[in-house]
């Protein structure tokens, strides 16, 4: 009598355990989310920004032509800020090319010179240059070359004494420098340039006359805004 209880409760159990699992709703299967895609960094289009920096005296050889003894003092480092504007192509998928124009102004920097006639000061106000790039880019990073055409005042050499000079206001400029795309539209860039306007001469009337090469090192820190961001790039979208 006892095992027929027992037989019987086990069906019950097995019947009802059956009819519970009848009535759950089916389980249902949901995909992980897709990992989020990494961010592709347009440098592409125009872009407008300022710099700070310093610019120091390069070569400061003379060359006394004759006349007695020439005194001179080296170019003196000075406070370089502006600004500038450019445009950047992006191909390949990771080179770029590019065109700018800066200008900025010299704090101070002089040069001085005195011969058995006179005392000669030869300023620099101001330096620009136009120049073109060529980049490569890993994702927000940029590193670049750049060369072209320097331009600077053309009215800083005086003298105590009457004097003609060649000094030139144009010349040529070679850099590089390495530029983060920190945020959205924004990039922070450091920079080296060379400006170099050959050689100058200064003559005085029946005196003595000497040459220098002209040509001025400069290191800047700088800032832009890209107008094209979040434009899509040709073959990356």
């Amino acid at each position: 009598m006892k095992k027929l209880l027992l037989g019987t409760v086990a069906v019950l159990a097995l019947g009802s355990t059956s009819v519970f699992a009848a009535d759950l709703p089916a389980r249902t299967y949901t995909k992980a989310p897709p990992a989020p895609l990494a961010p592709i960094y347009n440098w592409n289009g125009l872009y407008v920004g300022g710099f700070v920096g310093g610019a120091f005296g390069g070569d400061n050889s003379t060359n006394d032509l004759g006349g007695g003894p020439l005194a001179t003092s080296n170019r003196g480092s000075a406070f370089f800020g502006g600004g500038q504007v450019g445009y950047n192509w992006q191909f390949a998928p990771n080179w770029l090319v590019g065109i700018e124009g800066d200008i900025g102004g010299l704090s101070s920097s002089d040069r001085n010179f005195v011969n058995g006639d006179g005392a000669f000061r030869d300023r620099t106000d101001w330096l620009a240059s136009v120049t073109g790039r060529l980049g490569y880019t890993w994702g927000p990073g940029l590193v670049y070359v750049k060369g072209g055409a320097a331009f600077r005042d053309d009215n800083g050499l005086t003298a105590t004494v009457p004097f003609s000079t060649n000094r030139d206001s144009t010349g040529y400029t070679i850099g590089g420098g390495l530029e983060y795309m920190f945020a959205p539209a924004w990039s922070a860039k450091i920079e080296y340039q060379y400006y170099n306007f050959d050689t100058t001469t200064v003559s005085v009337p029946a005196g003595p006359s000497f040459s220098y090469k002209d040509d001025i090192h400069t290191v800047k820190a700088g800032i832009n805004y890209h107008f094209n961001w979040g434009n899509p790039i040709a073959g990356r979208y």
